[in-house]
């Protein structure tokens, strides 16, 4: 079973399905998406933007649009409402008027959306940068309880096998406090995918083989991460052959309950988790899911400006998946 066959079983049995807003609703990929995500009962659409613009894509598409929620932020009848919330939850770095400005974006009012509990996720970047997405989900929506930072972690697949790489978009150089939170979300993610998660924090170092700073960084996440989540395995330092070859983990850390059995890699820093990543992708034929934005307190994602309609529909599958997840 595929990771997304595994978010779509999960998003199939909910009782209550996942409200989603799709902020570039005129976008012809967008609204491919959202009419096929609507038209298999996975999730209740709502598309931004234009009801007539909208309308007429879709018409020109051959969509039906019936059952599918469309809001103008120009024309919202709680826009006023809106505008004073968004105003208390920026306490004072934003004034009235700078949010009747801002909640013009469609980003802006897609997040408060979902803040004021009107969608359970958000799906953007079609047409918008990761800054435009990511920005307002963490000035309106936040990070999650015990959080302090959003990671980007990467499912990689390659047939029946599954791993978890992270962090490998957001967090340039994390310091130990930041590594031990991505190790969370990255567990997080790994159980959302039906891996019973076993956690490898990466080094060029395996048990003190060398030293340095770079080294104590990994080592204090490590035990930051053991002393808050003791119900997950975690370890490191760990070089990667000893997290992942089980002859090389026996050999290097004979007395971890990870080495040679990791499925969760956290890197120790952003750009070795990219190329990390892309290796594995280029040269082990692994498929790369995300990155799945992780850390924030309701589930908003990023997509590439070039998202095909199947990369949004697969994005919006995920990010209801995510919007299913209870935390410890």
């Amino acid at each position: 079973m595929s990771v997304f066959d595994i978010f779509k079983k999960q998003v199939k049995a909910a009782v209550n399905k996942p409200k989603l807003v799709f902020p570039e609703g005129n976008d012809a990929r967008v609204l491919d998406a959202a009419f096929k995500l609507q038209a298999e009962g996975l999730v209740n659409v709502i598309l931004l933007g234009n009801e007539q613009e909208i309308c007429d894509q879709a018409a020109s598409d051959h969509l039906n649009l019936t059952n599918i929620k469309i809001v103008d932020p120009e024309t919202y009848p709680d826009f006023d409402e809106m505008c004073e919330r968004f105003v208390e939850i920026r306490k004072g770095k934003n004034t009235l008027s700078d949010a009747k400005k801002m909640l013009k974006s469609v980003t802006y009012f897609g997040t408060m959306y979902v803040k004021m509990g009107l969608a359970d996720g958000m799906v953007s970047g079609a047409t918008h940068s990761t800054a435009d997405t990511v920005r307002p989900a963490l000035q309106i929506v936040k990070t999650a309880p015990n959080m302090k930072r959003v990671s980007g972690v990467m499912i990689m697949e390659r047939g029946d096998e599954r791993y978890i790489f992270a962090d490998c978009a957001m967090n340039i150089d994390p310091d130990s406090e930041t590594l031990a939170e991505i190790g969370y979300q990255a567990a997080k993610v790994a159980k959302m995918v039906e891996i019973d998660p076993k956690v490898a924090f990466l080094s060029f170092s395996t048990k003190g083989s060398a030293n340095g700073p770079m080294v104590d960084k990994v080592k204090t996440a490590v035990a930051e991460f053991q002393k808050a989540h003791a119900n997950i395995p975690a370890d490191g330092e760990l070089q990667f052959d000893a997290a992942f070859v089980e002859s090389v983990g026996h050999r290097k850390a004979p007395d971890s309950k990870v080495a040679g059995e990791a499925n969760v890699f956290v890197f120790p820093e952003l750009q070795s988790g990219n190329i990390g990543y892309k290796i594995a992708q280029r040269l082990g034929n692994f498929t790369a899911v995300g990155p799945v934005l992780e850390g924030l307190a309701a589930p908003i994602n990023d997509l590439s400006r070039g998202a095909s309609a199947e990369d949004i529909y697969f994005m919006g599958i995920l990010t209801a998946a995510q919007s299913l997840q209870k935390d410890e």
